[in-house]
């Protein structure tokens, strides 16, 4: 029996008390009357007008809806004359006080959103009068008055969306609660409690917190659900009045997890499971508080209540730090203002450096400015000056965005040059061996990027160079004098040297006709060749040496293991005794510290790597990633690439890597207020000094994230402020700062840092703490360190309301975090992190986890918890509606139909799942051949074909790809039982489903809330 709540009556001496749950059902026996018996008199609901929340009868409030109290010391309410004897209509939400109700009998009126309800909308608008926990038929008879049944759904109301007083079937997480539906007074009703209402298929239940165990585990909806309220846990009771007793209102969340002893039974309903299937949520709520901050796509903090005290963050067991995406899109379209402070130079605080932002606030007549930081007093420049008025505010603060936008753009003087702004510049490094060759990529690549020349960023500066390499290093001279490129080979590999001094690396604009030359030779130069070797460390050396007097962007092709010369690599991904072992992660770190030492000679010279892999078999990922990892670049993976099938997907990420806006010669640095700092940073770049992020190229596809701490035990300021600056050298040779400014408060109460948690920020700072340690752990520990991060969370959040809220049995969450265990779960399922050597090749776990480090929030969520959708019934819609057509499932098997078509996307590959109960005539339109001909659809092109099917389908693919255009999602096809395939390419991705050793969603679930109760 769960203890009685603060805002309850206890029950009367001697009445039978049951295991009641406030909002829940319980249907009645056999035997016993309906709640829509026509045993009592039926009133419409116009002739008995529903009370506002505050004139409830004392029967509606809380959660208790058993008969009257009594009139005695508990309150002095009037018995009802007759069934329906409502209070008098309030005219309008404070026209009367209410009667006095037990247990509160002096309560005001009620305040804030409680004040007056609006009509119910949707189900609730046209239905019949209000029925079921206050029924006017007799009481239930025989045994289920003294002892209730266990809970059991009708099937009918499983499909419908719920209300609070009626079945106990909780919504998917996303349902938006509308007002609890209107309820007449109850009759007076004698004798004891009989239980709890009958379940009310008219008005279903929405809260999704307090109901019956279920004794069925019904399937999860087959469409999207919409994000929960933030309705108090009782929806029908009274409100507390004023801020004294808001502390009785659950400002929780919470999932019923309660079975039958000896019950195979979960208890669980998975219908009620939160599921994020919006998506990223951004934090926009926080503008509303601080609307001078920048905006959330480009500074995100894992709370945005900072702790007050090293207590608090003690208490806090999740990470707190902030996720900074500095070249994020612009949101809304709108362009980051670019200010030139000219000959007054830009403003500066002179001890922290803090640039000037919109919370430095002005003194002297406008002649001081006080740094919001630091909170030293500086001068106001004379060019800079501008009186204040009667607030203190400068009379031309909106005119000046540096003083009213949280992101804007300054142009940096010559004072913040080392040397003048670099060209753009472009480096390529192909391999040219044997299985380059077969497998088309010097087509591929040489077509892409001459397709690509004429958007090459920084016209007419921009610089060109290529080197290719098997067994020998080949140098390419593209002086502008020459028809056609000349080749030089060096096969010293030992001592590398360049055969000519100039002529390498060319301004394209100038040389351009040489390098098409060579683009349109290039595939046939090696077409013949029949080398298997790759001496990757020398071509490197040799790279390095070409640019190092100007730096840039150096892409490096490789399809083979580095076999030759300095940096060569062993096959090591085989060693299956290596896992579960201590010397597990030593297969995941770089093999050999050239490639590391590389990488820092690269960054000193701002020169950025970007891999393109594409070997069949190992090629040591761990090893060639660490280029890409300390230098800003990126790693992309393309596993057995066949030009015919891959190659869309490689022509698409090539172009997006060459043509989008870079900034380059770049430095970060982050600042924030007394009390704290960042104390670790996570992503791709190298640490130049403590605090000082040294980014060679950094572009709008790469986000970083970092961790802080207080330096204080106790905080004393009540804002904290921080600034990110990014100084970097646009294409054009401009040098400028991109400033990014934000503020948090500073909180004592740990509830208010839950309800400000973001949970994107805390899953892309959990995700990148993970990949880091898989590095010098095992991957079974990495897990097992997520889950009681976790675990001990909730486990203090349960802590603030246990002793005043009945919550046995239910998993308390914050409403900020109520995705936080499916995502914690999906990271553990990730290409990064899950099982062991049998379910995901080295290769693919290394490239997943590079991938991690540097994705933003929104993509990092898409690919750990990918998008699935049934797209048949799209393809008969007309063109412009298939969008909204589109609606997101819950990822797992209960969800597929046989007889459906559906679409997997995690942001890097389309999944096409084929129902085998498919007519053959559709998937032949779908996809253009019959699958009795074409037995091995991995080998498949998808293309448009000229029937009304196939312009569809390919249209949804389009208009997904449009949505995030920074990878190119391949797309794959299975038919249903077409196994190993569907193993692990759908089946895999099922995160809510339980595999190879791993938890399913109700499982974890169970043994989350075990581990928060012990």
């Amino acid at each position: 029996m769960q203890p009685p709540m603060r805002n309850e009556r206890p029950a009367a001496p001697g009445r039978p008390v049951t295991a009641f749950v406030p909002g829940a059902a319980v249907p009645p026996p056999p035997g016993a009357p309906s709640p829509f018996a026509a045993s009592g008199p039926f009133v419409h609901p116009a002739a008995a007008a529903p009370p506002p929340f505050g004139a409830a009868p004392p029967a509606a409030m809380g959660g208790y809806r058993g008969p009257p109290p009594p009139q005695g010391p508990f309150g002095t309410v009037p018995p009802s004359q007759g069934p329906f004897a409502a209070a008098p209509p309030p005219q309008g939400p404070f026209a009367s006080a209410p009667p006095p109700q037990a247990p509160f009998t002096s309560a005001p009126p009620p305040q804030g959103p409680f004040a007056s309800a609006p009509p119910p909308q949707g189900p609730f608008t046209s239905g019949p009068p209000p029925q079921g926990p206050f029924a006017t038929g007799p009481p239930p008879q025989g045994p289920f008055a003294v002892t209730p049944a266990p809970f059991r759904p009708p099937l009918s109301s499983l499909s419908q969306p719920q209300s609070p007083t009626g079945g106990a079937t909780p919504p998917p997480p996303s349902y938006v609660r509308p007002p609890p539906p209107v309820q007449s007074q109850p009759p007076p009703m004698q004798g004891y409690y009989p239980g709890a209402p009958p379940p009310n298929p008219q008005f279903p239940m929405l809260r999704p917190g307090f109901q019956q165990p279920m004794q069925t585990m019904p399937a999860p909806p087959m469409g999207p659900a919409a994000a929960f309220g933030n309705q108090a846990a009782y929806p029908s009771s009274g409100p507390p009045v004023g801020g004294a007793l808001q502390s009785l209102v659950e400002d929780f969340q919470s999932l019923s997890l309660s079975s039958v002893p000896g019950s195979l039974d979960s208890g669980v309903d998975l219908k009620g499971l939160p599921r994020p299937l919006d998506g990223d949520e951004e934090p926009i709520k926080v503008l509303e508080a601080y609307p001078l901050n920048c905006h959330p796509r480009y500074f995100r903090l894992t709370t945005h209540a900072i702790p007050a005290s090293q207590s608090l963050v003690s208490r806090w067991h999740l990470p707190l730090g902030a996720v900074i995406h500095p070249l994020a899109e612009s949101p809304d379209g709108e362009e980051v203002p670019v200010i030139n402070f000219g000959t007054a130079g830009v403003i500066r605080c002179r001890r922290c450096r803090t640039y000037i932002n919109p919370y430095a606030t002005f003194a002297d007549a406008g002649r001081k400015w006080r740094c919001n930081l630091c909170t030293l007093l500086n001068d106001v420049p004379g060019e800079y000056f501008c009186a204040l008025d009667a607030s203190g505010r400068r009379y031309d603060t909106d005119q000046r965005p540096e003083l009213s936008k949280g992101t804007v753009e300054f142009v940096a003087p010559t004072e913040y040059m080392v040397r003048p702004p670099m060209p753009p510049s472009y480096f390529f490094l192909i391999d040219v061996s044997v299985s380059a060759v077969r497998s088309g990529l010097l087509e591929v690549v040489a077509k892409t990027i001459k397709s690509c020349l004429d958007e090459l960023a920084g016209f007419p500066r921009t610089q060109i160079g290529f080197l290719t390499f098997d067994s020998t290093l080949h140098f390419h001279n593209f002086k502008s004098s020459l028809s056609q490129p000349q080749m030089m080979v060096v096969a010293d590999l030992d001592d590398v040297f360049l055969p000519l001094p100039d002529d390498l690396l060319v301004n394209l604009v100038d040389s351009r006709h040489v390098v098409e030359s060579f683009l349109d030779s290039l595939p046939n130069m090696f077409h013949d060749n029949v080398n298997v070797e790759s001496a990757l460390g020398p071509a490197l050396k040799a790279a390095f040496m070409v640019m190092s007097q100007i730096g840039g962007k150096l892409l490096v092709f490789q399809s083979t293991l580095p076999s030759l010369g300095i940096g060569r690599l062993r096959l090591r991904g085989d060693d299956v005794r290596a896992y579960g072992t201590d010397k597990e992660h030593s297969l995941r770190v770089p093999e050999d510290p050239f490639y590391k030492q590389m990488a820092a000679e690269f960054t000193k010279n701002q020169i950025a790597v970007d891999i393109f892999s594409f070997s069949e078999k190992y090629s040591d990922i761990a090893s060639l990633g660490s280029l890409a990892k300390y230098t800003g670049g990126q790693v992309y993976h393309y596993p057995s690439l066949q030009a015919a099938t891959h190659g869309d997907k490689l022509k698409h990420e090539l172009n997006r890597d060459l043509t989008r806006e870079i900034a380059w010669e770049s430095v970060m640095r982050i600042r924030c207020g007394k009390g704290i700092r960042f104390t670790t940073y996570h992503g791709h770049f190298m640490l130049r000094s403590t605090d000082l992020l040294a980014l060679p190229a950094v572009d709008s596809d790469k986000a970083f994230a970092m961790q802080l701490s207080l330096e204080e035990t106790l905080m004393t300021t009540q804002t904290v402020y921080f600034q990110v600056a990014l100084l970097y050298t646009s294409s054009s040779g401009e040098r400028r700062i991109r400033v990014h400014t934000a503020a948090a408060p500073v909180v004592t109460d740990l509830s208010e840092m839950y309800r400000q948690a973001d949970t994107g920020a805390i899953v892309s700072l959990l995700g990148r703490i993970a990949v880091e340690n898989s590095l010098a752990d095992k991957l079974d520990s990495v897990r097992q360190q997520l889950q009681l991060k976790l675990v001990r969370s909730l486990k203090e959040y349960r802590n603030l309301y246990v002793v005043q809220h009945r919550i046995g049995g239910r998993l308390i969450y914050p409403e900020s975090l109520r995705f936080l265990p499916l995502y914690i779960l999906a990271i553990c399922k990730s290409l990064a992190l899950r099982g062991g050597y049998a379910d995901v090749s080295l290769d693919e776990r290394c490239a997943a986890g590079f991938s991690m480090m540097i994705l933003p929030v929104k993509k990092l969520l898409n690919f750990i918890y990918p998008s699935l959708y049934r797209i048949d019934e799209a393809l008969t819609m007309e063109p412009d509606r298939i969008d909204g057509s589109l609606k997101r499932l819950p990822l797992t098997m209960q969800c597929l139909d046989t007889g459906g078509v559906y679409l997997l996307d995690d942001g890097f590959t389309f999944l096409v799942w084929l129902g085998r109960m498919l007519p053959p005539e559709l998937v032949n339109n779908i996809l253009g051949v019959s699958l009795a001909n074409f037995p091995d659809l991995s080998k498949i092109q998808l293309r448009e074909c000229g029937n009304e099917y196939s312009r569809n389908f390919m249209k949804i693919l389009r208009i997904l790809r449009e949505k995030d255009p920074s990878y190119y999602q391949l797309c794959r096809v299975v038919r249903q039982g077409e196994q190993p395939r569907e193993g692990f390419l759908l089946l895999s991705n099922l995160v809510e489903d339980q595999m190879a050793g791993t938890s399913s969603y109700v499982d974890w679930i169970l043994q989350i809330h075990r581990q928060t109760q012990s």
